[in-house]
């Protein structure tokens, strides 16, 4: 018989090391959002629940106790019906759990930071020709709210973690956004646009749009354009580094562009709301190399002319095209010449100092 409790309580031991060990990979903002996220789920809140500050900063300060604690515990091994799995070998792990009605998440997120999740299952679906799980209340997770992913080739919507995504994304917007929210959520029937009325409509928005997070992990599966092994590696080969930003930017942005991915499909549907959430959290790196989206969207909003949204896509996917182009090549050449700070330094040259981020 599965020991339910047993195994969240193992899961979530992980994910305090993989947290207590890296922690420090972010800013000081961005690991107290992550906190706020995390505090979040623990006490079962709702996105937009706040507690004294008083609350959470002691929260926290149990939080650093105990990661203090686990800097250098090693991650544990899962047992499972006695059986014992590594905590990376999903695949092994999920074909034992998937009939409890259950998913385990674990493999590596930016800056190779180790991730794990457990999670009920609500729906498993096939679409063109790839599994997607829905994935409904998150027993165990860690700092990281993703709310999509794939893993072993299948996609996984962690609802819950894209609830509160969302409402991260709205609350958090950058003034450049802001008009092309506003646009989104009066396509949503939100005309006040108060945070009362976008917490009643809060579930809503997110059900409608779990496609658009789907086709982007689907276009992300689908590319041919960046070899994923190759890009895997050198992710692996500058971790933590600007090259490693721009090559997952540049695989988000085929993810988005191609004929499978996000903005085909919002085109395809004439998904305007989508469109414009898209636009409005369009942030870093892939609003630089993408702008034309950006300014079409503007002319779009006077004109509902779908051929210029798709024009621009095709622009974003020739770009992004491009720059996985150069990347490989010169990867493959700094592979020849042994001398990997050479590619380093060359990437940086051609493809992020244009940008405006300097390789450090």
């Amino acid at each position: 018989m599965l020991e339910l409790d047993a195994l969240v309580n193992q899961v979530l031991n992980n994910c305090d090391i993989v947290d207590a060990q890296h922690a420090g990979l972010f800013s000081v903002c961005g690991l107290a959002l992550r906190l706020r996220d995390l505090y979040k789920w623990e006490k079962g809140l709702e996105p937009w629940i706040e507690r004294e500050s008083s609350e959470i900063l002691e929260w926290i300060g149990d939080k650093e106790q105990k990661w203090d604690k686990l800097a250098e515990k090693q991650l544990a091994d899962i047992t499972i019906l006695r059986n014992k799995y590594d905590p990376f070998d999903a695949r092994g792990i999920n074909s034992v759990l998937e009939s409890y009605g259950l998913f385990y998440g674990g493999g590596y997120a930016q800056s190779l930071k180790p991730t794990f999740f457990l999670a009920t299952i609500e729906d498993k679906k096939e679409i063109n020709g790839c599994t997607v799980y829905l994935l409904s209340r998150e027993l165990a997770r860690d700092l990281l709210t993703i709310p999509a992913l794939t893993q072993d080739n299948c996609i996984l919507i962690r609802q819950e973690s894209a609830k509160l995504f969302l409402w991260d994304q709205i609350f958090y917007i950058k003034k450049s956004g802001r008009y092309a929210l506003r646009f989104a959520l009066e396509k949503y029937g939100l005309k006040d646009q108060n945070p009362k009325e976008i917490q009643r409509s809060l579930a809503r928005i997110v059900a409608a749009e779990t496609e658009t997070y789907i086709y982007h992990e689907l276009g992300e599966l689908k590319d041919t354009t960046f070899d994923r092994d190759l890009w895997r590696e050198i992710i692996a080969t500058f971790p933590h580094t600007p090259v490693e930003l721009l090559v997952r930017t540049v695989k988000d942005l085929l993810a988005d562009t191609n004929h499978y991915g996000t903005l085909r499909f919002i085109t395809k549907e004439r998904k305007t709301a989508s469109l414009a959430f898209y636009v409005a959290f369009l942030d870093g790196l892939i609003k630089e190399m993408f702008p034309e989206i950006i300014e079409t969207f503007k002319e779009f909003t006077h004109t509902r002319n779908w051929h210029i949204i798709e024009q621009a896509v095709s622009v974003g996917y020739n770009t992004a095209k491009h720059y996985a182009e150069v990347i490989s090549s010169i990867y493959q050449n700094g592979k020849q010449k042994n001398n990997m700070k050479w590619a380093e330094n060359e990437i940086a040259k051609h493809l992020l100092e244009p940008l405006g981020l300097a390789q450090k």
